[in-house]
């Protein structure tokens, strides 16, 4: 009989129900995604499809293969039957995504215990154990749940695939404060796809908002607009390497000129408005955001959606009760990402 594989999904804070549904949409689950005990950034999923499904996940930072063991020390893990499953699963992560070498992420890794695996999972596999470097991640940590003697044993899990699901091999056009790929593609899930969409990318920086929502699905069009011409040019490149196409507009996204760049009729339209004094300051910030939900709703069609990315939240809740006779808001999501929490609206045209 078949049985199903336990995966770990990583996630950035504030995105589980996100990931939850987009696992459930994507996965073969034997039932729904938990939460892993004592974590708030990774979902539990006992998944029966083939392991490759994983990277089609667009709003995981990582996917895990999770391997238990009743076991009361890491010593135990270099045993024959213990070590043949760490093995196996290193294999199924190559088989997804190949690597050349490995490294463990785990409390005590520099000692004789994790030296002494390292060189026997070197033999077996004919990987290079590279301890700063290591392309394939083993994590070893106690349990998390007690075992049947009370004792939670040790996990072994294994990051599926050479880099994290979150890494994205199109970004190849950086810019200063873009926003984070995972988290795009939860604005936009949030936003919904429907491929008879009119996409207007507002402020598109390096185009993280626009190329997350041309992969999810096809649009009917899909535009991206932005005053600086350095941002165009990174959002080209990018767009460019994921083989995507959308026209680029040169235009000021918070006034009437944004109506004259690209006319009226908008369905969809995403933001990432500048922050702190990244490209502007707070005063200034201020009006942009203002600004911004005006221009956003002379382009937008009547009943359209517009998605916001801002970790000026105070300034965006005074802007949006300045302009509730434009936008409803139908949901916020607060994301925890280095540092910063900047918070997701998902704004109903009225």
């Amino acid at each position: 009989m078949r049985r199903s594989t336990d995966l770990e999904l990583t996630f950035l804070p504030g995105l589980a129900d996100v990931l939850a549904d987009e696992a459930a949409g994507i996965l073969m689950l034997d039932g729904s995604p938990t939460p892993v005990p004592g974590r708030e950034d990774a979902l539990d999923v006992a998944h029966w499809g083939p392991l490759e499904a994983v990277l089609d996940l667009r709003t995981a930072v990582a996917a895990f293969l999770v391997l238990h063991f009743d076991v009361p020390r890491p010593k135990s893990l270099t045993s024959g039957d213990h070590l043949q499953r760490i093995v196996d699963a290193m294999y199924a992560s190559l088989r997804v995504g190949s690597s050349s070498s490995f490294r463990f992420e785990a409390a005590g890794s520099d000692s004789a215990v994790f030296g002494r695996l390292a060189d026997l999972l070197a033999e077996a596999t004919g990987l290079r154990y590279d301890e700063a470097a290591g392309e394939l991640v083993l994590r070893v940590r106690r349990g998390v749940r007690p075992g049947p003697s009370g004792d939670p044993g040790w996990d072994v899990l294994v990051r599926v695939g050479s880099r994290p699901l979150s890494a994205r091999r199109w970004r190849v056009a950086d810019y200063p404060g873009a926003v984070n790929a995972t988290i795009a593609a939860a604005m936009v899930r949030l936003g919904e796809v429907h491929p008879q969409d009119r996409v207007l990318n507002l402020m598109c920086g390096s185009g993280t908002l626009l190329v997350e929502r041309l992969t999810a699905g096809p649009a009917a069009e899909a535009v991206g607009a932005d005053v600086a011409d350095d941002a165009l040019s990174a959002s080209s490149e990018n767009l460019g390497a994921a083989a995507l196409d959308a026209r680029l507009v040169r235009a000021d996204c918070a006034g009437p000129a944004l109506v004259e760049a690209v006319g009226t009729g908008w369905d969809l339209l995403l933001a990432d408005p500048p922050w702190g004094t990244l490209h502007g300051s707070h005063a200034t910030n201020a009006e942009v955001h203002a600004g911004m939900l005006w221009a956003a709703h002379d382009a937008a069609a009547p009943g359209a959606r517009f998605v916001v990315l801002t970790h000026e939240v105070k300034v965006m809740e005074r802007c949006l009760r300045d302009a509730d006779a434009l936008w409803r808001v139908r949901s916020t999501t607060r994301v925890f990402a280095k540092g910063h929490h900047p918070r997701i609206y998902v704004l109903d045209r009225t």
